[in-house]
């Protein structure tokens, strides 16, 4: 088939380890030639949007580019923005280049990161995102910190960027006498010239729409009316174009940003221009009003409330246009000079950094986000609320009293969030960590002391537990292996933690994961060391010995996968540290992904393996050898394991083993974070969602 690259390129690597690294790319295939027989059987032209799946080879492919590519297509999920997907194992044969405009944007991106190049690593990736929506150098942990406070509309493309920009040229325009239909060619240059940079994908063109719309709102006068008629034609012609636009969540969360700044911003800033002045009023009302608008949607997704965004926005709003323009500017100089676009950039990565501090200070404070029920019931409720505060929104702004109390409440809640008073409960001592597809445990030291052992896939998952835990120093960090759902989210736990030491397997593979834990190590000043064969240790409360790894196979080659095509389990999870951990009168077994041929060598070793509780290995999984999990006897069985995850996990046979053994089990993927307790002697567990129950 021949297909048109439609995105950058992103290299993956599986977190089983059962594949070597692939790659993920956007792509439209335009001709299809099926073969009988070994032989060409007619060629079919279409216009189908699939997610390209293939080799590390496909990681030079270019936007724009037409590439011929022999693969299997596969069914998609009904009502997404992808009809297939196409699986390939051959490496692409490149038809053409790129489109000469589409080369001219690529240098002026390219001359864009140069000039940050020398900036910190927050700074080199978010200066290229505020500017052009290239957010390849966005790191995974100040994603997460955008996410809980409210500011992810500015690490992507969206109207945000393009109305800063019309912002800065149109009046700058009629200062130098542009009048008219002047400023209407200047106006359409500039959106032209920012679908082009950002590249005229969907997203892109959804967001200079409502970039367009956000602006004329804000214009007063009959601008508002204009603004409501441009917004509804604007959501009829985009559904025309493209029905799978009503199920996307992002198009929803644009629209609905955008009619709260047509619809609520104008009264709302009239409001505070009463006692504020007239550029806060603007700087308050616009993010009130879209977040207020957005908030079920974010709830439903995400099952969280923000209670920072605004905040959040308003003190990194008038950061975002100096930074933005600067950025331009330096990517235009950069065509030019490097070095007088290293220095414009230098000046951009100044009002970076501020917007960067925002979003680290605000995601630590403990109230910055608040669980809430991703139910039907739970969203209606949210959502009569929102509406029950913008009616009555306009009184509160308009009086400074009322302001100033709400903003007292506000800060209360941040500070001192209600569910901390309840949850977790004050006496745990065993937490397993709502991470997803992946395992992150927590073992109580001490007061705001715990020991950790793996960090789940996601950074942000795993701070926000340790957070609700009030974990502030870790003296051990364990890392079972290396694969990424038990280390992916170590930079959540070393975000403003101190942390004493990393523990590891010695069984170095995947070695792109290991490489980037000693490598994020090394940046935190942690040591990291690697686990000796039943070596007992002791932090605080917290005692354990490790029962495995005895002895390990050897490490494969540099740059090749470990994983086995037999019936044995993979080398990596064969090789996960466990440990018999000791812990307010509770043993636990802590067992990683052990695959039952290490389970059985365990059981063989001939060691103690009775246990209170069970952290069932490899999420539960249908490999376990049943005389292991007998010799555990636990009375309670813990799995680690994501909503709907690919695997499988738990697996019914699983589930079924340990019912035959009377062992009480509960998961993650069902329970959310799962809390052990043994007050008095009385092991009991609680979720977020439940009371206590022994």
């Amino acid at each position: 088939m021949r297909v048109r690259i439609d995105g950058d390129p992103v290299l993956k690597q599986s977190t089983t380890s059962r594949r070597p690294p692939y790659v993920v790319v956007k792509a439209t295939v335009e001709e299809v030639r099926g073969r009988a027989s070994g032989q060409p059987s007619g060629s079919v032209r279409v216009r189908t949007p699939v997610l390209l799946i293939g080799t590390a080879k496909w990681k030079e492919v270019r936007y724009g580019q037409h590439v011929d590519a022999t693969g299997r297509l596969e069914r998609a999920d009904s009502g997404g923005e992808v009809a297939a997907m196409l699986s390939t194992r051959s490496p692409p044969r490149v038809v053409d280049a790129p489109p000469w405009w589409l080369r001219a944007a690529e240098r002026v991106r390219a001359g864009l990161r140069q000039a940050v190049a020398h900036q910190p690593e927050d700074v080199r990736g978010l200066v290229p995102a505020l500017v052009m929506g290239d957010v390849s150098g966005v790191s995974a942990e100040l994603n997460a910190d955008f996410r809980t406070t409210g500011l992810t509309h500015l690490s992507a493309v969206s109207g945000t960027n393009l109305t800063l920009l019309l912002a800065f040229l149109l009046p700058l325009a009629r200062l130098i006498g542009v009048r008219a239909r002047g400023l209407t060619v200047v106006g359409v240059l500039t959106v032209v010239v920012f679908v082009v940079l950002a590249r005229p994908q969907p997203s892109v063109l959804r967001a200079a729409a409502m970039g367009l719309i956000a602006l004329a709102a804000m214009t007063g006068g009959g601008g508002q009316r204009r603004a409501v008629r441009s917004l509804s034609v604007a959501v009829i012609v985009l559904l025309l174009l493209d029905t799978s636009l009503a199920r996307s969540a992002g198009f929803a969360l644009s629209v609905l940003a955008t009619a709260g700044i047509v619809l609520l911003g104008p009264g709302w800033r009239d409001a505070l221009a009463r006692w504020l002045p007239g550029w806060l009023a603007d700087a308050i009302s616009c993010p009130l009003a879209a977040q207020i608008a957005c908030t079920p949607i974010v709830a439903w997704l995400s099952g969280q409330v923000s209670l920072v965004a605004v905040v959040a926005n308003l003190l990194a709003g008038p950061m975002v246009g100096p930074a933005t323009i600067l950025g331009f500017v330096a990517a235009g100089i950069a065509l030019l000079s490097t070095g007088l676009a290293q220095v414009v950039g230098w000046a951009a990565g100044w009002p970076a950094r501020w917007i960067i501090l925002v979003a680290r200070e605000g995601a630590d404070l403990p109230g910055a986000e608040s669980a809430w029920p991703a139910t039907v019931f739970g969203v209606a409720v949210l959502t009569l609320l929102c509406l029950a505060l913008v009616f009555g929104m306009h009184r509160i702004l308009a009086r400074p009293i009322a302001m100033i109390l709400a903003t007292v409440v506000l800060a209360v809640a941040v500070l001192r969030p209600i569910g901390s008073l309840g949850w977790p409960p004050r006496d745990w001592l065993f937490v397993v960590c709502d991470v997803g597809q992946g395992d992150g445990l927590v073992l109580k030291a001490g007061d705001g002391t715990a020991v950790v052992v793996d960090t789940g896939p996601d950074p942000a998952a795993m701070d926000r537990c340790l957070t609700d835990l009030g974990v502030r120093r870790i003296p051990v960090l364990v890392l079972s292996h290396f694969h990424a759902d038990h280390v992916g989210g170590l930079a959540g736990v070393l975000n403003g933690r101190q942390v004493g030491e990393i523990e590891v397997t010695p069984y170095f593979s995947p070695r792109a994961e290991y490489d980037r834990v000693t490598e994020l190590a090394a940046q935190h000043g942690v040591g990291v060391r690697t686990v000796a064969f039943h070596e007992q240790r002791v932090v605080g409360q917290v005692s354990w010995t490790t029962l495995w790894p005895a002895k390990v196979p050897a490490l494969p080659p540099t740059g090749t996968s470990s994983a086995t095509s037999t019936d044995e389990g993979s080398p990596e999870n064969n090789a996960s540290i466990a440990m018999m951990v000791e812990v307010g009168g509770l043993r636990i077994m802590l067992t990683g992904d052990l695959e039952p041929e290490s389970q059985r060598a365990v059981l063989a070793s001939g060691v103690d393996l009775r246990a209170d509780v069970l952290k069932v290995p490899h999420h539960g999984s249908a490999r376990q050898d049943p005389a292991f999990i007998a010799a555990v006897n636990a009375r309670l069985a813990v799995i680690s394991a994501g909503r709907d995850n690919d695997y499988g996990h738990p697996a019914p046979r699983t589930l079924d083993l340990l019912s035959h053994d009377t062992v009480r089990t509960a998961t993650t993927n069902v329970s959310g974070s799962l809390v052990v307790t043994n007050t008095n002697s009385h092991l009991s567990l609680a979720t977020r969602s439940s009371e206590a129950v022994g």
